[in-house]
């Protein structure tokens, strides 16, 4: 079950849902401006999404590297390993699904503060997903477990799937900027105001995928007489 459908939904739910830093996108482009001295650093405003966008997938593509490296190791002992992966993503999901969220007392990494706004991006991109661990850790540590399946498998399974739990975490951060104030104002209160639901949304996400993962992947491994 390596379809890329499932990183990129992980990641969409994780970005989106994600009520801690919903009010503060369209004012962590203004801040990236408003670190240099200079002020034509304002032209960077429309680009800023983007380093944060190509932040997110260096770091990204180097978990899948990591995480290929050890698929010698995951994939020696899968048959125990790979039940226990489902199990975690369907405890995050169940507790997701009633509002638990055991990450929710993590403290927030802090911006990273540079000179230039375009690395301050960059860097705020390889920084995201801890950020992002108090509200949404239940989607980000189910989207390494599942992640960890990927890694003993081909390299181009494991750097796919980070890819595109990438594409699906990091594509709000390249639109938003490039709205209309009022547009942010509008999708960021909406989101916001709709967190519960979205919360919900994303615990019967991850129960679907480990149903899946246990469906497709545990069970007829359990069966084959290998």
């Amino acid at each position: 079950m390596r379809s890329f459908l499932e990183p990129f939904a992980l990641g969409n739910a994780a970005i989106l849902g994600n009520v801690c830093m919903l009010p503060l996108y369209p004012g962590m482009f203004v801040m990236f401006a408003q670190q240099s001295n200079n002020p034509r650093a304002r032209r960077w405003m429309p680009f800023l999404g983007l380093m944060v966008f190509a932040g997110v997938m260096v770091l990204l593509v180097a978990i899948g590297g990591v995480f290929h490296l050890l698929n010698a190791a995951v994939a020696d002992v899968l048959g125990v390993v790979l039940p226990v992966l489902y199990a975690v993503v369907l405890v995050l999901g169940v507790a997701m699904l009633f509002g638990k969220n055991p990450f929710a007392r993590l403290a927030v990494t802090s911006t990273p503060v540079v000179r230039n706004p375009a690395a301050g991006a960059f860097l705020y991109g390889t920084m995201l997903a801890p950020m992002t661990l108090p509200c949404t850790g239940p989607l980000i540590i189910s989207a390494f477990t599942i992640g960890s399946v990927a890694g003993a498998g081909s390299f181009l399974d494991s750097l796919g799937y980070f890819l595109a739990f990438g594409l699906g975490f990091g594509w709000p951060l390249v639109l938003l900027p490039l709205l209309a104030r009022p547009a942010q104002r509008s999708i960021t209160t909406f989101l916001t105001r709709r967190h519960r639901e979205v919360g919900i949304a994303s615990g019967v996400l991850l129960l679907v995928i480990a149903t899946l993962g246990i469906v497709y992947d545990v069970l007829p491994m359990w069966r084959s007489p290998s």
